[in-house]
């Protein structure tokens, strides 16, 4: 049960970086956001690691071909999941936007139980289903025409994106073979650093002017950033412990800190919908837990 508390750990950091981000996504581009969250974050991951060396044994990894691909996959399906996610954050309001994307836990479950042996109890599948309508239900404020296609295939695709980047992680992690805290670190900070040095280079090649608008902004890149490693690490590290539908289903509790950061900080308003997804989470989170 030890992913419990990282994964609600992972889930809060992560509401307060998509804060941050959606407070940056109106002054910087969708690719300059993306780049914030991983500026600042590899010094962190490097100095995580050898911290965890120093306290714990456990052997040097072995970074196989495997591995290398799969955390390019990783690095790769989370860029586009992350700006896939900025691009709904300008279209939509910010709760709106982040419970799209969470369609990832329910796409997760699927991939997972086709394509990556990670099969599911019938008590954590309903917990899946009860996560995935509760996600659709504050999604959708009115209809389902209030959103439109272009929304909905944005959203849809920055949940396929992240479902995808978290399994390839899982997958990274198991390959390597250490304790659960090692595997972790070292796929963390692999992705972020392959992640760091792509988005730089993109940066500079096409958009020089957003790493002047990034240094400019100093404190919202650094809060994202940060925000960004301890969330990325409580991912990490519950992925190496749990299936990945299964710490995603109980990560969406994310979605209640995202609605009080939503009411509080961004001043929307919560509907009754609203409410009635909040109790499914809870409720699917339950089911998962006792899973």
């Amino acid at each position: 049960m030890l992913w419990i508390p990282f994964t609600i750990f992972a889930a809060f950091m992560q509401s307060l970086r998509n804060a941050f981000q959606k407070r940056l996504s109106l002054e910087v581009s969708s690719t300059g956001v993306t780049l914030a969250r991983f500026l600042y974050a590899s010094p962190l991951a490097a100095l995580y690691l050898i911290l965890l060396y120093q306290f714990g044994e456990a052997d040097a990894p072995v970074f196989s071909k495997g591995y290398v691909g799969l955390v390019l996959l990783a690095s790769l399906a989370q860029i586009a999941a992350t700006v896939l996610m900025v691009m709904l954050f300008k279209r939509r309001n910010y709760a709106i936007g982040v419970g799209l994307a969470k369609s990832e836990a329910v796409i997760a479950a699927v991939l997972g139980a086709l394509f990556f042996s990670a099969l599911l109890s019938p008590l954590a599948w309903l917990g899946v289903l009860i996560g995935g309508v509760a996600i659709w239900l504050m999604a959708n404020p009115s209809s389902f025409k209030a959103i439109s296609l272009s929304t909905l295939i944005t959203g849809l695709g920055s949940g396929l994106c992240f479902a995808l980047t978290t399994l390839w992680v899982r997958e990274a992690s198991l390959l390597l073979g250490l304790p659960f805290l090692h595997s972790a670190a070292w796929v963390l900070l692999s992705v972020i650093v392959a992640q760091t040095l792509m988005l730089l280079v993109w940066v500079v090649w096409r958009e020089p002017e957003t790493l002047v608008a990034l240094w400019q902004r100093p404190k919202l890149t650094g809060l994202i950033s940060i925000c960004s490693f301890f969330g990325s690490l409580g991912w990490f590290t519950a992925m190496s412990l749990e299936t990945v539908a299964m710490v995603k289903t109980l990560g969406q509790v994310e979605i209640i800190f995202t609605l009080i950061i939503s009411a509080f900080w961004f001043k929307e308003s919560l509907s009754r919908r609203d409410l009635i997804g909040l109790v499914l989470i809870v409720m699917g989170a339950l089911c998962v837990i006792l899973a």
